[in-house]
């Protein structure tokens, strides 16, 4: 109550408000406490990472201790970012907005979170990211982040940039409030997928540029070669993906049908031997010459007007091999 000793309940919130950038009296306004309460209770808590609610409410606790009757401490972060034995995974089972995870939630989250941070991502910015993953449709304040991890508003805060420098995490607006919401949209997988291929593609061109300069023939040429190689192909087939589209099995059939067929054969003879109609045919022959990667290891070859063939991919056997298996 106002005028009493600042609860945990209290602390949470303070934690949250600095972290939405609120100011010292509008947080005094909000818990009905003077502006310098507040500034104390700041001041007076604030660890290298921020303000921390849990190493707060246990400083009051050592000195309620100290001058009276003990009071329970609440269990905290052992170290900021990872929890310890207790507090949000005892069992509370809040909402799925800004509250507390119940314990089976929060096993799941935290284990989602060590697989991606075996992928290289750092385990803050991984128990971020999931727990925006795992949160409803409007995502959640930084705020929330904060009560959920129960870590400082500086680690949520340096998650969060990680995540919109990986185009992870997009920012909206709360109307009517001054502060915004973190949450992951129906294309962040899609942007993630552009995002690996344009990088394979960079590691490709230099790879391949590399192997030029120092020369086919070199040890490092030819490990680089085949590095470029190994990158290009990663690059076409993650570029403009349709494999999920119909057309995309379609591509296959008409292979298995030039396979088998073992011969030439017309887009008509094509589209008649599978029943198909002939557009159907056309647009998968169009596919094919277009992303020529669906075909891998094989590859289409026109031998006269409308008129295809199967061979082997080029890039696939060196002209040595070639020359072998011709023999």
């Amino acid at each position: 109550m106002p005028g009493g000793r600042l609860t945990h309940e209290d602390r949470c919130l303070i934690a949250g408000w600095l972290a939405d950038g609120l100011g010292y009296a509008e947080i005094g306004r909000r818990l009905g406490r003077p502006t310098s309460t507040i500034s104390r209770e700041a001041a007076r808590n604030s660890a290298p990472g921020g303000y921390l609610a849990d190493h707060a409410q246990g400083a009051a606790d050592l000195r309620a201790r100290r001058s009276g009757p003990a009071r329970p401490v609440r269990p905290g972060p052992a170290a900021d970012g990872e929890p310890s034995g207790g507090g949000p995974s005892s069992g509370e089972g809040w909402s799925s907005g800004g509250g507390r995870w119940s314990g089976e939630v929060r096993a799941f989250v935290d284990r989602f979170a060590g697989l991606l941070a075996a992928t290289g991502l750092p385990r803050m910015t991984s128990r971020v990211f999931v727990s925006l993953v795992t949160a409803d449709a409007d995502g959640l304040t930084a705020a929330d982040l904060v009560r959920r991890l129960q870590v400082s508003p500086a680690s949520v805060s340096k998650s969060i940039g990680s995540l919109e420098a990986m185009e992870l995490v997009v920012r909206r607006s709360d109307p009517g409030r001054r502060r915004e919401r973190y949450l992951i949209d129906d294309d962040v997988w899609l942007r993630a997928w552009q995002a690996d291929t344009g990088a394979h593609g960079e590691i490709a061109t230099a790879a391949l540029r590399g192997a030029e300069l120092f020369g086919a023939d070199t040890t490092a040429g030819g490990r680089l070669d085949r590095m470029g190689r190994f990158f290009a192909r990663l690059r076409d087939q993650m570029r403009d993906s349709t494999l999920a589209d119909a057309v995309a099995y379609d591509v296959l059939t008409v292979l298995a049908a030039l396979v088998h067929a073992g011969r030439p054969l017309t887009l008509d003879a094509v589209a008649a031997a599978l029943g198909w109609p002939r557009h159907r045919a056309v647009a998968a022959l169009d596919a094919l010459r277009r992303r020529p990667d669906l075909a891998d290891p094989l590859a289409l070859r026109t031998v006269g007007p409308g008129t295809y063939a199967v061979t082997a991919r080029p890039d696939r056997l060196t002209p040595a091999q070639r020359e072998a298996l011709e023999r």
